[in-house]
Formats: structure tokens, C-alpha cells, sequence
């Protein structure tokens, strides 16, 4: 069997973005009367790509306003397209958040309003509740990024302090009738996780939030402490009859991409092994994959070679150094320094959205030579590990993926090649 292992990782990246692109997934789900008029919303990476779909597809009267992360937008002529800061938000969020709201305001029940929702709507759409500021927020929602939060705390968080999201925009809408299609980016898919659930009941309570908070040691003014306190705080529980007319169909999800990525691989004469979708600490969730890619290499369990290892999720990293890099280059980093070069192992992990992290990359690729060729450099896995400094290393080996932003968000997306003999390492 002749293949180039790097570019295969490659073509299943692709083919794991492209299975979750607005562009071949929302048209279907829209509504089949698409005549009358239509109010469209929507916040998240994808949610302009989305917007152009709903413009393309619709036969009515179409206007509306939709926020998405800086350099992600695309041209619309009906619907407006802002840009705003993700993972933290800031003032320009703040600001579209409040056009929405006014948007969907003194709606009737002969209304209809879509809602493109996607990975990102969470810090995209901040408006912060009654006496919290935008400042209050963004501190917050720094120290969970850094804290190793899953992105269900982080969300649960996030809705009590909102007074946008944990289905309060839903809410505002009533007594209009809502379609929300959604793009998952959560382990779970679960409508109350994705961009903390602004049109979707929210079970979960305050004191939940006080109590992760508290779990991970992160100080917040008074002002926050005493709203979480306070009744009002609550979102939007299920039964509530606002919500009556609010409908959730979610047109892309993790598994999905998986799914696809697999059938690439059979083509090219790999099976494949799906995990699914993982959280966990990158470097930790790493290791286990470390150790089912050698026992396939040295057992022939739980597959044989030529196989491939697909997972998805998100994972967290707790930040412990100074260094550069999104939780794909580290977990690729913590992979390194597992495997330690063993021959016939390739992998790739990448954000679907094309950005990792912060950074400018979506992600990076390991082969078997990269542990050597970074030590030739003078670089060491474990230290850079301990640094959280992935891009750099994979930097340094020239081995970063750049994608540039792809307009869709269902995640992490991880694949390593295990090829069947050793006589095949470059």
C-alpha cells in the first residue's frame, strides 16, 4: 500500500469540516414553507455561512443580524454580519447582543424568527444580567478558560450571568414562533451546553454556578456573587410557556464528522477506530491515546494496522507556563512525548473551526521523526509540555496546519495513522 500518511491526515481534516459546513447541511433543515417573512438571528463561528445559505434558500421577505468571531464573516446583502472577540468578549458583543434583543422585541405570534446557532455563540452574544459589567465577564471567563473547566461549567457560568443566554432570548422572542438549527461543538450535543442554550430551558441552577466557581477557586466581585444569589438569576426552566413555540433541530454534530473522516479512511485502506467525542485535559487524553496506538503497533489490539484512531471533543488545558498554544497543539505536544517516536505513528489534531485556541493555526501533524528532530533543535517535549508551549515546538518542525477561519465549529478533531509496517517511516 502506497500512501502519504501526512496528507491523508490532511484530506480527513478536510473531509471532517466539510461534512459539518452550513453549506452542505442547513438547507434541508429549514422550514418548507419558506415564503412570508423572516427575521433571522444567529451567533457562532458558522453563523454568517449560515446566514448566506438562509438568503440563498428563502423565498420571502428576509432580514436580520448576525455576530460572529472576528475574521469568520462573509458577505450577505440581507443579513447583517458583525464580527466580535471569542473566546473572551468584548464591547462589540456587547453591543450586537443588545441590537438582537431589540430585534426580536414586541414580535406576534404571525412571526417567525430563525435562529443559526454554531460554537463560539456563548462569548459572541455577552450581555452581561442586571448590575454586572462587561469588565466582570470578561475576567471571569478568563480565569475558566485557564481554570481546566469543562465547557459545560464554563456554560453554566456563563448563563447565570447573562441576560441573553439560558433560553432568555427565547423568551424575548414569545409569542413568535422560533426555529433555532444548531451546529454542535459539546461532547453530548446537548441543546443546553451549545453557546449556553439562548432559545432552549436551562435545568441548571445558580447555585450550580456558585458551585463551580468556588470548585476552581475563582474570585468574582460582590456584585456577581450577591445576582448569583438573587432569584432572578435563574434561567429559563423547562415547562416554561414561552418557550412554547421555540424548536430546536440540531443539523451538525462531532459524530457526524467522525463518521465521514472514517469512510475516507476505508477508501484509502485504514480502519478506522472511532472513540468519539472526549473531554479530559489534553496532555491527559493524550496519553490514553498513546497507549491504544502502541498496543495496535505491538499487539495488534484492539485493531490491526493500517488502521486510523478518530476522536472528537473538547478538551481542556489547565495553563501552567507561559508558552503558545491551543489544546490540539497540546495535546499533539503530550502525544510526542508519549510515543517518543514510535516508527509507523502519525497524527494530526485540529480545530474545525481553523482556529486553535487563539492562535493562527488550526492545529499541527507528528510523524515518527518529529521527537528527534525537535531534540536536534534542542527542544524537549516534556519541557515545552510543561510550558504549554505546542505551537511553538510544532513552529519550530514546521509542522503547523493553517487553515484559516473555515465558517463551521463542531470541534477538536484528532486522527493518528498507524501504518502497517515501520518500513514505511519517513
Amino acid at each position: 500500500m502506497s500512501v502519504d500518511p501526512q496528507q491523508l491526515l490532511r484530506e480527513l481534516f478536510a473531509t471532517a469540516i466539510d461534512a459539518a459546513h452550513p453549506q452542505q447541511v442547513l438547507e434541508a433543515h429549514l422550514p418548507k414553507d419558506r415564503s412570508g417573512r423572516v427575521i433571522v438571528i444567529g451567533a457562532g463561528k458558522a453563523a454568517a455561512a449560515m446566514a448566506q445559505v438562509v438568503e440563498r434558500c428563502w423565498q420571502g421577505e428576509v432580514s436580520g443580524l448576525v455576530v460572529t468571531r472576528y475574521g469568520h464573516g462573509a458577505p450577505c446583502e440581507k443579513i447583517e454580519v458583525v464580527e466580535a472577540a471569542h473566546p473572551v468578549p468584548d464591547a462589540a458583543g456587547l453591543a450586537v447582543a443588545k441590537r438582537v434583543l431589540e430585534l426580536v422585541s414586541d414580535l406576534s405570534e404571525d412571526d417567525r424568527v430563525i435562529f443559526l446557532l454554531s460554537g463560539g455563540g456563548s462569548a459572541l452574544l455577552a450581555l452581561p444580567a442586571a448590575g454586572i459589567t462587561l469588565a466582570d465577564k470578561q475576567s471571569i471567563n478568563k480565569a475558566l478558560l485557564k481554570s481546566g473547566a469543562t465547557i459545560g461549567e464554563m456554560n453554566c457560568v456563563r448563563k447565570h450571568l447573562s441576560a441573553i443566554k439560558g433560553g432568555r432570548l427565547g423568551k424575548a422572542c414569545w409569542p413568535a414562533t422560533v426555529y433555532t438549527y444548531a451546529i454542535s461543538d459539546v461532547p453530548g450535543d446537548l441543546a443546553t451546553v451549545i453557546a449556553s442554550g439562548p432559545t432552549v430551558a436551562d435545568p441548571s441552577t445558580s447555585a450550580e454556578a456558585l458551585a463551580i466557581l468556588k470548585r476552581y477557586g475563582i474570585e468574582v466581585p460582590a456584585s456577581v456573587r450577591t445576582w448569583l444569589q438573587n432569584p432572578e438569576s435563574e434561567t429559563v426552566k423547562p415547562g416554561d410557556p414561552s418557550l412554547a413555540r421555540s424548536h430546536f433541530q440540531l443539523i451538525a454534530r462531532p459524530q457526524q464528522s467522525l463518521e465521514a473522516a472514517a469512510v475516507k479512511a476505508r477508501q484509502a485502506g485504514f480502519s478506522p477506530l472511532i472513540l468519539g467525542d472526549l473531554e479530559g485535559e489534553s496532555r491527559d487524553v493524550a496519553k490514553v491515546h498513546a497507549g491504544i496506538a502502541r498496543q495496535i503497533v505491538q499487539h495488534g489490539q484492539p485493531l490491526a494496522a493500517p488502521c486510523v484512531i478518530l476522536s472528537g471533543g473538547e478538551t481542556t488545558v489547565t495553563v501552567r507556563g507561559n508558552g503558545r498554544g491551543g489544546r490540539n497543539a497540546e495535546f499533539l505536544l503530550s502525544l510526542t512525548d508519549s510515543l517518543k517516536g514510535l516508527p509507523g505513528v502519525y497524527a494530526l489534531a485540529g480545530d474545525t473551526d481553523g482556529i486553535d485556541g487563539s492562535e493562527d493555526n488550526a492545529g499541527a501533524i507528528m510523524t515518527p521523526g518529529s521527537y528527534a528532530r525537535a531534540a536536534a533543535l534542542g527542544l524537549s517535549a516534556s519541557d515545552e509540555l510543561d510550558n504549554n508551549n505546542g505551537y511553538g515546538y510544532f513552529a519550530a518542525l514546521d509542522a503547523l496546519i493553517v487553515t484559516e477561519p473555515t465558517r463551521t465549529n463542531v470541534n477538536d478533531f484528532r486522527a493518528i495513522l498507524i501504518l502497517e509496517s515501520p518500513k514505511h517511516d519517513a
